[in-house]
């Protein structure tokens, strides 16, 4: 695997999404920043706000897109291209039905599982060859409710669980960074509860 170079939080911006289970990306990303003590900057020409963080002795960017999750690809795809970054040092963080919450699993390549975000990213790339951490919410059960079950924010045990998940990923992305993903996977899907 290539050295990762930017992390890619899938959300919704504004203050009615803030603390939605559809913006778990979001929510990672701003950790990171948190932790390294930045903040992110709005770049107009990027359609996101971004950060530089230094993770693993490697240099970071991290991207929140601007616009809404089902056009996330334009902005991505500007950052790719912009810094020169290949689709495979990219990771993309988002919200996983299919994952109980409390769940963080890595993966390369693969399909959309439904996620409009992912999707978009696809359609402009072409392909699915990068990194994904996927964060479990869980399912509300009903595909009637899944709108209003991602775009929800999670009651506060859910909420607990998904900042564990967090917490146990970030752990783990040391490792990813330094191009080390069976590593990182293994740290991660092996954590025991």
């Amino acid at each position: 695997m290539a050295n990762l170079r930017l992390i890619v939080g899938l959300g919704n911006p504004g203050a009615d999404y803030l603390r939605t289970r559809h913006n778990a990306g979001f929510w990672f990303v701003d950790a990171l920043a948190l932790q390294a003590g930045v903040r992110f900057t709005l770049d107009s020409k990027l359609f996101g706000e971004t950060a530089r963080i230094t993770l693993a002795g490697q240099q970071l960017w991290l991207l929140k897109p601007s616009t809404f999750m089902n056009a996330s690809g334009k902005s991505v795809l500007a950052a790719l291209q912009f810094w020169k970054i290949a689709p495979e040092e990219m990771l993309v963080v988002h919200d996983e039905l299919d994952l109980p919450p409390g769940t963080a699993r890595l993966k390369f390549d693969g399909g959309h599982g439904g996620q409009n975000g992912l999707r978009d990213i696809m359609r402009l790339l072409g392909h699915g060859k990068f990194n994904r951490l996927r964060l479990g919410i869980g399912h509300p059960g009903n595909k009637d409710k899944v709108t209003p079950w991602v775009l929800g924010k999670p009651d506060s045990t859910d909420e607990a669980l998904l900042l564990r998940a967090i917490g146990d990923a970030a752990d783990a992305l040391p490792l990813a960074v330094a191009g080390n993903l069976a590593d990182a996977m293994t740290q991660l899907h092996t954590l025991k509860r």
